[in-house]
C-alpha cells in the first residue's frame, strides 16, 4: 500500500531541460527580421490611416460647426426679425385699436348727432310756416346788422326782397300783413341813398397799406450824370483815376433844393414815426366812416393830406394816387340817415309769438 502510493507520488514524465541558447547573437536576428517588418508596417499604416480619420473626422467636425453656426447666425437673425415684425404687429394692433375706439366715439358721436338732428328736424318739419318764419327772421336779423354796421342797403334790400318772396310762395292769407309791412320797408330801402360804406373802407385799407412804399420828400435822389469814357494811355488812366476820386469825394456832400423846410428836418426814426402816425390817422379815419362820424372823418383825411403834401414826394406818381384818393373820400358824405327794417323785423317776431301761444 505504501508502495503503492510512492509510485502514485512519482512524476509521470521526466522533466525536460531547457533548451540550449544559441550561443551568438548574428545567429537570432534573420528569424526576427522577418516578422517584424509587415508588423511594423501595419502600425505605421494604422498610424496613418488613426491620423487621416482623426483629420477628416476633424474637417468634418469644422465643417458641421461652421454650418451650425451660420445656421445658428441665421435663426437668430430669423429671430430678431421675427421679433421686430412681433413688435410691429403690436404696434400696427395698438393703433388699430386706438383707431378703432377712436371710430366708435365717432360713431357713437355721429349717432348722438343724428339722433339730435332727428328730433330738430321733427321739431322743424311739424310745421312749415314755423320752418319759413323762422328763416325769414335770420334773414332779416343779419340784414339790420348789415345796415346797422356797414350801412350796406343793397344786402337790407335783398333780405326784404327774398323774405317777401317766402311768403308769397306760401300764399297763406294769414301771412298778408306781415308781407304788408315787407313792402313799406322795401320802398323805404329803395328811395334811400346809396351810400357805399364797404367800397370807402376798402380804398382807406388800400391807401394804409401803401403808406409804406410812398417816397418821402428828402428821399428822392438825383441821377447822376454818366462818367466821361477816358482816354487811352497813361494820362488817360491818371485823369479817370482823379476823376474817380472827385467823384467819390463830392458824394460826401450833397446839396438839394427842398420845396419845404421841414422835410429836410426828418431823420430816419422820425420818417418811421411819420408813416406809423400816417397810418393811425387813417385808421382813424376808417373807424370814423363805420361809426358815422363825418367831422372826426373828414378832420382825419384832412390831416392825411396835409402830410402826404408836406412830408412826400408829390412828383411821384403813387403820391398823386394817394392824394386823389383822400380828396374823393373827403367830397364824399357819410352823415345820411338810413331808414331801418326795425319794423320788419318786429312784424316777424311778434307774428312767431301769438302763432306759438295759438299753439299752446
Amino acid at each position: 500500500m505504501n508502495e503503492s502510493n510512492a509510485d502514485i507520488a512519482k512524476p509521470a514524465v521526466e522533466p525536460v531541460a531547457p533548451p540550449e541558447e544559441p550561443s551568438g547573437r548574428g545567429e537570432r536576428e534573420p528569424s526576427t527580421i522577418g516578422w517584424r517588418m509587415p508588423v511594423t508596417i501595419a502600425l505605421v499604416g494604422a498610424i496613418v490611416a488613426v491620423c487621416w480619420q482623426w483629420y477628416d473626422t476633424r474637417s468634418q467636425i469644422g465643417a458641421i460647426r461652421e454650418e451650425l453656426g451660420q445656421r445658428l447666425r441665421a435663426s437668430d437673425s430669423a429671430a430678431g426679425e421675427s421679433l421686430v415684425l412681433a413688435r410691429q404687429a403690436q404696434e400696427s394692433v395698438r393703433e388699430a385699436q386706438v383707431k378703432l375706439s377712436v371710430l366708435e366715439n365717432r360713431i357713437a358721436e355721429s349717432q348722438s348727432q343724428q339722433v339730435a338732428l332727428e328730433a330738430l328736424y321733427q321739431e322743424l318739419s311739424r310745421s312749415r310756416d314755423e320752418w319759413a318764419l323762422a328763416e325769414i327772421e335770420q334773414i332779416l336779423t343779419v340784414a339790420s346788422q348789415q345796415l346797422q354796421l356797414a350801412g350796406n342797403v343793397q344786402a337790407a334790400l335783398l333780405a326784404l326782397q327774398t323774405a317777401e318772396g317766402r311768403l308769397a310762395r306760401s300764399d297763406r292769407p294769414q301771412f298778408i300783413p306781415l308781407r304788408r309791412v315787407l313792402n313799406r320797408d322795401i320802398e323805404r330801402l329803395k328811395a334811400a341813398p346809396n351810400l357805399d360804406i364797404a367800397g370807402m373802407a376798402l380804398r382807406l385799407d388800400n391807401l394804409i397799406a401803401s403808406v409804406d412804399s410812398l417816397p418821402l420828400q428828402f428821399d428822392a435822389r438825383e441821377q447822376s450824370p454818366p462818367k466821361p469814357a477816358g482816354s487811352a494811355g497813361a494820362s488817360g488812366v491818371w485823369a479817370r483815376v482823379l476823376t474817380e476820386v472827385w467823384d467819390e469825394m463830392k458824394q460826401l456832400v450833397r446839396i438839394r433844393n427842398v420845396d419845404s423846410p421841414d422835410a429836410a428836418l426828418l431823420s430816419p426814426t422820425q420818417a418811421y414815426f411819420l408813416r406809423e402816425n400816417l397810418q393811425l390817422r387813417l385808421l382813424n379815419a376808417r373807424q370814423a366812416l363805420l361809426t358815422r362820424d363825418p367831422t372826426r372823418f373828414r378832420t382825419d383825411l384832412e390831416t392825411a393830406r396835409t402830410w402826404l403834401t408836406r412830408y412826400y414826394d408829390t412828383r411821384a406818381k403813387s403820391t398823386a394816387i394817394a392824394l386823389a384818393s383822400l380828396k374823393q373820400l373827403s367830397a364824399g358824405s357819410i352823415n345820411v340817415e338810413l331808414p331801418t327794417i326795425a319794423d320788419s323785423l318786429a312784424a316777424v317776431r311778434n307774428f312767431k309769438v301769438s302763432r306759438e301761444k295759438a299753439v299752446r
